[in-house]
């Protein structure tokens, strides 16, 4: 078969990389690659068998984690994601009679999401249906393939956390940097809004 009768694979975040490219770059991106199809596999497979979405799915995850309740600002840390969210998604499945939301017991003015009987049902049956798919889509290599993966994956998270941190603490130090700046010359400051006078 020649290369024009080749079926062409989709374009995904490999297609951009070029033989010299670092190998932590190709392997950055065939990480980001598979993450990206997984992701798309699983949200596709929730909308279609459950007609529900993946941020419904983690939010209901963690309630059926803590069974006790969370409030709103923990499950906003949790899915890293805005309180505005959190009481978007709250609403809808609260209208849906899937979670119930409760003052907390150490503060009446704080609210707590729990989960309703029929939410714990329902997500007990969409977790079961997420793990079938996952493991599914995993088939492809050996558990001693997926062990070894999950080992070096595990290897290389330290760096990665430290990575972030080092970029939080250039970013700190680059708007330090242009906010001194912005007072020694008396211009609009990058990190903020210009002016126009």
């Amino acid at each position: 078969m020649s290369s024009s009768e080749m079926p062409r694979s989709p374009l995904d975040h490999e297609t951009r990389l070029q033989e010299h490219d670092h190998s932590a770059l190709r392997l950055w991106l065939r990480l980001l690659t598979c993450t990206s199809l997984i992701e798309a596999s699983v949200r596709q497979v929730l909308r279609t068998d459950f007609d529900s979405t993946l941020p419904r799915f983690d939010l209901l995850a963690q309630l059926d984690r803590h069974p006790d309740g969370l409030r709103m600002s923990e499950l906003s840390q949790r899915l890293m994601v805005t309180g505005g969210n959190i009481t978007a998604l709250a609403d809808q499945l609260e209208s849906e009679g899937l979670l119930r939301r409760e003052p907390a017991s150490d503060d009446r003015r704080t609210i707590r999401l729990t989960l309703s009987p029929l939410g714990r049902k329902r997500f007990a049956e969409m977790a079961a249906g997420h793990e079938r798919w996952v493991v599914s889509l995993f088939e492809g290599l050996s558990l001693e393939e997926r062990n070894q993966l999950l080992a070096l994956l595990a290897k290389l998270k330290p760096g990665l956390v430290d990575g972030k941190r080092r970029a939080q603490a250039l970013r700190t130090k680059s708007k330090r940097t242009q906010a001194g700046w912005a007072r020694r010359t008396g211009l609009p400051d990058a990190t903020g809004p210009a002016t126009v006078g």
